[in-house]
């Protein structure tokens, strides 16, 4: 008679499949067991198939559960979808700014142009240039000296923007006061304030974000669970009190700018750059304020696309509010962009004015 050579199997339980550990059951045979499947980032134990051992920080199981795997990076870049649609958008804006631009350069000499100081209105628009371009430095892997550079860059950049809209907006006040002999704000016209307020408020600026670079600067960090099974790239703003001071004190000049002009959106025809002005900060402050939560309530590579969008939007809230009316007059009305126009003494033209 031929002996058996074969072990005999368990008729309790069958073996558990890849990725289950076995797990005994409170009086049973020690044949008799349960499969319970091992937790998000384990894998089995090769040594002890009862037991699961957990993944480093740095890797994720295989779909069997069976090896830990390095996991993968994600960041925007500009391969994916988002990141190029948005780099695109960006490069567009900032050569629809310098078409803008070129054509003011143009017509330098034109009573349009010249209108509540032309200056400020080349700077405006250099600073609009530079604020679609900034929004570059937010796509790419980050690295140490992008995370440093690029919100200080934003902040900065904006701070310029916002601070020549608040001196725009003096500017109108100031020279209707001087034409009001009644007016209190008259003795002030000759002390060019308005030249003094775009570089002090940018200064401000500038101080508070060296404060934050030598104290708490932003730096990389490696996100471990922000996706599961991916290692998201992201900047880390360091001191979030001092972020968070950057911000608002780039909120306080858009709402300063937007009270002056509020305040001077009636006076006469001739200065109504007012009322632009004051519908571009008000796109400029509901584009911030709706960015702050959906900013908070973003993860991984959406929070730099929330905060590109806010950017690029608020930008082009501001070219089209204050510029295309000008755009407007200069290459389908000509006729109106002349002296008597503007001063309001046009009689003809008086409803048409910008």
């Amino acid at each position: 008679m031929q002996v058996a050579s074969k072990v005999p199997s368990s008729v309790c339980s069958d073996p558990c499949p890849k990725g289950y550990r076995r797990a005994a059951i409170q009086g049973q045979k020690i044949c008799c067991f349960d499969c319970l499947p091992c937790s998000e980032g384990e894998i089995l134990n090769p040594n002890d198939d009862s037991e699961c051992l957990k993944c480093p920080e740095d890797k994720w199981p295989d779909s069997r559960k069976e090896e830990c795997l390095p996991k993968s990076i994600k960041f925007l870049s500009y391969e994916e979808t988002l990141g190029s649609i948005l780099a695109c958008i960006s490069v567009l804006f900032c050569l629809l700014t310098f078409s803008v631009f070129c054509l003011f350069i143009i017509k330098r000499k034109t009573p349009i142009v010249k209108a509540n100081n032309r200056d400020l209105s080349y700077l405006l628009l250099i600073s609009l240039m530079f604020g679609f371009m900034c929004s570059l430095a937010f796509i790419g892997r980050p690295n140490r000296i992008m995370c440093m550079i690029r919100q200080v860059m934003f902040a900065v950049i904006f701070s310029l923007c916002v601070s020549t809209i608040l001196a725009k907006t003096i500017t109108v006040v100031m020279i209707f006061s001087a034409t009001n002999p009644d007016s209190k704000l008259k003795k002030l016209v000759g002390l060019r304030i308005p030249i003094y307020i775009v570089p002090v408020c940018t200064m401000v600026q500038i101080i508070l974000c060296i404060v934050w670079l030598t104290t708490e600067s932003p730096f990389v960090e490696f996100n471990m669970a922000a996706e599961i099974g991916i290692i998201v790239i992201e900047c880390n703003e360091g001191s979030r009190v001092l972020f968070a001071c950057v911000l608002g004190y780039m909120g306080l000049l858009a709402s300063v700018s937007l009270f002056v002009a509020f305040l001077a959106r009636k006076l006469p025809d001739t200065f109504n750059e007012t009322k632009f002005i004051t519908f571009s900060m008000l796109v400029f402050a509901s584009v911030w304020v709706t960015f702050i939560p959906a900013y908070l309530s973003t993860k991984g590579k959406q929070t730099v696309a929330v905060e590109i969008f806010a950017i690029l939007s608020s930008s082009a809230g501001c070219l089209f509010c204050i510029f295309s009316p000008k755009c407007y007059i200069i290459l389908l009305h000509p006729e109106m962009n002349s002296k008597e126009n503007i001063t309001g003494r046009n009689t003809r033209n008086r409803g048409k004015r910008f």
